[in-house]
Parts: structure tokens; C-alpha cells; sequence
């Protein structure tokens, strides 16, 4: 009897401590379908349970508040994009700590949508025109695009009419869909996601480019996190495919799961980067 007592004693302490800990910090943008708040809320309890904490998922418009919220060390952990993975800081805040697999690869790709009706074939018909990108920070929704124009010898903040903003691929995509703009850059994983829940939205749009392959969307943790946080939230995510409830949260996120990958999976993106060499604020005005 007194060992069940201490047994008790035991689990309850544990039971406060962990409740006690501060939670987890995940940020989250446009990279992933965040409307859905009821997946949200199962996925981090499924970390919760794994992590033995506490685990809330932060929401922001755009990378760069993600970004700075890594900086500032306001989350531990984020879902990105390539393109503010592979820019330089200092010091530097975050590092790589797992892969999205995707259709049995860690890549994915930029597609250029124009409207179904419009008459546009190739990105030099949209010279000219309106044109949506998701995010400055975005590899697949601006870097690319921008990457197109110069490598084409053409000054990107001449090409088009008129651009805008939207810091959301799913919004880009509605924007096309509805004739708001001529052309947009968007990820080809949110695109398919919503070809699959949402066909009614993506068939009102055509694919008329298509980039090379690019790293998928990174997970990265913010430097000075505890090594074991770190190293249990990595391997958490890596293995959701080996049980039946990290089974469903992915077929519900649309992936295979998530591996380790070398830096080195980015370096598509960071030589673009480095070809454009100038900041966003240098070629168009962000407008909330």
C-alpha cells in the first residue's frame, strides 16, 4: 500500500512539473492550410502527447514575422519557406531540423497559374499585366518569378503592370480564379491540396510554367532550444508514419511524412537568391 502511495506521490509530481513548463512554440504561415483550426488543434495534441508538453501552434500572416519571431526568440520552432531559410543572418538564429516529404520526395514545385479562359500561354504573355505573388519571402510565390524575368534579361519591377501581395498561396490562387489579377506564382503543394478539397477553386486556373525542383518548405528550430526539445520534436515528427494517428494527421496534411535531409537540398533556391541579390523592398512596394 505505501508503494502505490509513493507511486502516486510520483506521477502527480511528474504530472505538475510537466504542466508547468512553458509550451512549445510552433510558427506556422501561408506553407501550410492553416484554416483548418480543427486539424490544428488535433495535431498539437498529438505533439503534446509525444513531447510531454505543452504545444501551440502561432500563427502569422507572413514569413518575415515568423522570421522574427525565431529572431527574437519568441517560438522554438517554425514551418518556412526556402527562400528565408537560405538568406543571411547575423547572428544566425535557426537551423534545419526536418524535411516535409512529399509524393515520395523532399521537393515540390513554383507553378505560374493564369486564369482557364485567359489566352496567356507562356510567362512573357503576362508582360504587361497584373500579376499576385504570396509572399516576399517566397521561394515558389516570389523568388522564382523574379528569377524568370531577370534571368530573361528583363527588370523585374518593369515587367509587370501592376503587382501585389496577397501572403497566402490558397489567396493568390482565388485571385486568379477570379479574374483579379492575370497571373500569379504559387506553391504546387497548396495548389494540389486544394485541387484535392477545393477542385471547384483550382479548375477555374491553368498551369502555363513550371520551376525545377526545390527543397520543400523546411521545419527548422531556433538556435539555443534545448538540444533534447529539439532532438524529441524532430524525431516525433520523423515517425508520425509509424502509428495510426500520425498516419491520418498526414494523410490530412497531404504528405508522406518528414525526413533529415543535408542543407544542401536548398542550394537550388539559394543560387537564385544569390543571382538576384537585392531585397524585396528594393523592387515593389508590400502593401498590407
Amino acid at each position: 500500500m505505501r508503494l502505490i502511495y509513493l507511486l502516486l506521490i510520483v506521477c502527480f509530481s511528474s504530472a505538475v512539473t510537466a504542466n508547468t513548463e512553458p509550451p512549445i512554440r510552433f510558427g506556422l504561415t501561408a506553407v501550410v492550410m492553416t484554416e483548418n483550426t480543427r486539424f490544428l488543434d488535433d495535431w498539437s495534441q498529438y505533439l503534446e502527447q509525444k513531447m510531454g508538453r505543452k504545444v501551440e501552434f502561432v500563427l502569422r500572416r507572413s514569413y518575415r514575422d515568423v522570421m522574427d519571431l525565431l529572431d527574437s526568440g519568441g517560438i522554438e520552432f517554425a514551418w518556412i519557406c526556402g527562400y528565408p531559410y537560405v538568406q543571411t543572418r547575423k547572428p544566425e538564429s535557426l537551423r534545419l531540423m526536418t524535411v516535409p516529404i512529399y509524393r515520395g520526395s523532399p521537393s515540390y514545385y513554383s507553378y505560374i497559374i493564369v486564369h482557364h479562359r485567359s489566352p496567356y500561354k507562356r510567362f512573357s504573355d503576362l508582360n504587361g499585366k497584373v500579376f499576385a505573388f504570396s509572399d516576399p519571402d517566397s521561394n515558389s510565390g516570389f523568388l522564382y518569378p523574379l528569377s524568370v524575368i531577370t534571368r530573361n534579361g528583363d527588370k523585374p519591377e518593369a515587367f509587370f503592370r501592376e503587382t501585389f501581395f496577397t501572403f497566402n498561396h490558397a489567396e493568390t490562387i482565388q485571385a486568379i480564379a477570379e479574374q483579379v489579377a492575370d497571373g500569379g506564382a504559387v506553391d504546387s503543394y497548396i495548389w494540389e491540396y486544394l485541387a484535392a478539397f477545393k477542385p471547384e477553386v483550382t479548375a477555374k486556373t491553368r498551369i502555363i510554367k513550371r520551376s525545377p525542383k526545390f527543397g520543400f518548405p523546411p521545419l527548422v528550430s531556433r538556435l539555443g532550444v534545448a538540444e533534447t526539445t529539439v532532438e524529441l520534436m524532430k524525431d516525433t515528427l520523423e515517425n508520425m508514419d509509424q502509428d495510426a494517428t500520425g498516419k491520418a494527421l498526414l494523410a490530412k496534411l497531404k504528405l508522406d511524412g518528414f525526413g533529415n535531409y543535408s542543407d544542401s537540398l536548398y542550394n537550388e533556391i539559394r543560387g537564385m537568391a544569390n543571382k538576384i541579390q537585392t531585397t524585396t523592398s528594393n523592387l515593389f512596394t508590400v502593401t498590407n
